[in-house]
Order: structure tokens, then C-alpha cells, then sequence
């Protein structure tokens, strides 16, 4: 039923133009690897901050610097990795690989929305220098790590299988 609408998204002429494109594809590929790395690159010390390490750097520092790059990185990768999805979108629909990636993304922007309204209602600008977070931020930080690792090992998978 979903099949007709991909082959018509692969069989767009942009589309058709972009996948046959001995330049356009290697950089949007690249914009989507740009993006990804953004968005961990990011993540990760924000993740590990939350956590509890280096205790010594406010954590709002962390938060205020690093949601910004998350945020663009995942705009970014959401872009081209749509427009590299659209290349082989009845292939990539039809791949187990894909579809868990997508769920393991949404959950962890989900949990990225979630972390933010708990930053948001608890004072943490207020907590001492060195203070352990509180545990839901902690448990949140790692479900993100989880999530993310997992999203980007699950788009690796992805070009060999």
C-alpha cells in the first residue's frame, strides 16, 4: 500500500537527478555525516556532564552551548538523511536495519524533549559546583547515550547490509 508512494518519491526527477549525481550525492552524504557528528558530538559531553562528570564546569555551560549544536546537527542530518532516503526508498522501507534506527531516533529525540523539560523545571543553575545531578537527569542522560550510540551504530549497519 506505502510502495506506490516511495517508487513515485524515488521516480521524482530531482530525486532521480540527486542519485544518479556523481557530486550532489557524495556531498549530501557528507552534510548527513556533518550532522551527525554535530548532534553526538554534542550529545555525548552533555550526556556525560549530566551524569556526573567534570563536576568542576557549571552544567548550564554545557547545556546552553551544546543543545544549540545537538539541535542543528539533527535539523542537518534529518535533511540529508531525507533526501538520501529518497534515493532508495522502497530499499531503505524495506530494511528492519532502517525502521529500528528511526524508532531508536524518535526515541531519543523524544527523551532530548523530555531531558529539556526536566533541565526547565528543576533549578540547576541553583545547585552547587560539584553537586550530583538529580537522578531522573541522570537516568535520562543515559537512556540518551543508549539511544544515540545505538542510532548511529544502526546507520552504519545500514551500508553493509
Amino acid at each position: 500500500m506505502i510502495e506506490p508512494a516511495l517508487v513515485f518519491v524515488e521516480n521524482l526527477a530531482f530525486v532521480s537527478a540527486l542519485r544518479n549525481s556523481t557530486l550532489a550525492y557524495p556531498l549530501i552524504n557528507a552534510g548527513h555525516i556533518l550532522g551527525v557528528a554535530l548532534l553526538i558530538g554534542g550529545i555525548v559531553p552533555l550526556d556525560l556532564r549530566l551524569m556526573g562528570f567534570w563536576r568542576h564546569y557549571p552544567v548550564m555551560v554545557f547545556v546552553d552551548v551544546l543543545r544549540v549544536t545537538s539541535a542543528f546537527g539533527l535539523g542537518l542530518a534529518v535533511v540529508c538523511g531525507s533526501l538520501l532516503f529518497a534515493t532508495a526508498a522502497v530499499d531503505y522501507a524495506g530494511s528492519m536495519l532502517f525502521r529500528v534506527k528511526m524508532v531508536v531516533v524518535l526515541l531519543g529525540v523524544s527523551n532530548a524533549l523530555l531531558l529539556a523539560r526536566v533541565l526547565k523545571r528543576r533549578d540547576i543553575r541553583s545547585l552547587p559546583m560539584g553537586a550530583s545531578m538529580p537522578l531522573p537527569l541522570r537516568a535520562g542522560a543515559l537512556m540518551s547515550l543508549v539511544f544515540w550510540m545505538s542510532a548511529l551504530t544502526l546507520g552504519r549497519l545500514l551500508g553493509y547490509f
